[in-house]
């Protein structure tokens, strides 16, 4: 264990009704009890996830009602007694012995994370979306991510606390944390890890989560780098009304109707609408600012 590792460390678990996979978890945390706090959150459980995690011995804090994915990682990291923090699922998918992996690579880092690679289950009807997901990600932040969304990640709970009052409470927690840090200048690491099935059901809706989806790619670049997608959007909009206005024209001159340089009324709307799309995103960005500000 590195000197930065003898900081206290939490581990927080967030369960959903995870009876079937929370007792195996948490046996894979056993040689970590000594070194570690472990939490389970149990987000409104219906089924034995809180007796069950209650018998293991470790710390349990409940939700009366579902409140999703995110809350319940919010949940844990406030009530969490560790300055480092350590985040897995309970649905059987990580390996508790990747964790020191993650901890010997923290050093001088914010957040290491565990990147998903070959041999990783991954859900066919999810890699679609993860794809374009990604593919936005790293345009937002101007680099290669490895890992947008992994559930197995290390980092400094005062780091986190910063940007909680812009986390979402649903499964966009990790997206949203990796490109707040990403954005602000955090410095963070990956770590390859592998993960198996989920115990669990697999609860994947392509309608609903397509539509989540695309949701959470307009949120994220409405809150990061709104800029980036209104400019070039506005620079667009300019062009094609500046070449509708040239072609106009030219088509007008070679046909002698005057006057041959008039400006179309489709070209005037294209033009009008790249100056408001510019507007609009010089306001987004200074919105998106303020909105990343830490709350004091």
């Amino acid at each position: 264990m590195t000197s930065d590792q003898t900081s206290k460390i939490t581990i927080i678990i967030p369960a959903y009704n995870a009876q079937a996979s929370i007792g195996s978890v948490l046996e894979g945390l056993r040689e970590w009890r000594a070194r570690a706090e472990i939490v389970v959150i149990d987000d409104g459980s219906t089924d034995r996830t809180v007796e069950i995690a209650m018998g293991a011995g470790v710390r349990v804090i409940r939700h009366r009602v579902n409140k999703g994915y995110g809350a319940a990682l919010k949940t844990g990291i406030r009530a969490a007694a560790g300055d480092i923090i350590v985040m897995m699922d309970a649905d059987g998918e990580h390996d508790a012995a990747q964790i020191a992996c993650l901890l010997d690579a923290l050093g001088d880092n914010d957040m290491v994370v565990g990147a998903r690679g070959k041999g990783s289950h991954l859900p066919l009807l999810r890699r679609p979306g993860k794809w374009l997901l990604s593919v936005v990600a790293n345009y937002l932040a101007q680099t290669q991510i490895p890992d947008l969304n992994s559930g197995l990640r290390a980092f400094r709970k005062e780091v986190a606390q910063r940007f909680l009052h812009i986390l979402p409470n649903g499964f966009s927690f990790t997206t949203t944390l990796t490109l707040a840090l990403f954005k602000e200048g955090y410095n963070t690491a990956y770590v390859p890890i592998t993960t198996a099935r989920n115990v669990a059901a697999s609860t994947v809706n392509p309608m609903r989560d397509g539509i989540n989806t695309l949701a959470l790619i307009v949120r994220i670049i409405a809150l990061f780098d709104p800029v980036r997608v209104f400019l070039p959007t506005s620079i667009a909009l300019f062009l094609i009304g500046a070449l509708y206005w040239i072609g106009s024209g030219i088509f007008r001159y070679s046909q002698r109707i005057e006057p041959a340089f008039h400006i179309p009324s489709g070209a005037v709307l294209v033009l009008v609408s790249s100056v408001v799309v510019f507007m609009f995103g010089i306001l987004a960005d200074q919105v998106s600012a303020i909105r990343r500000e830490k709350y004091e």
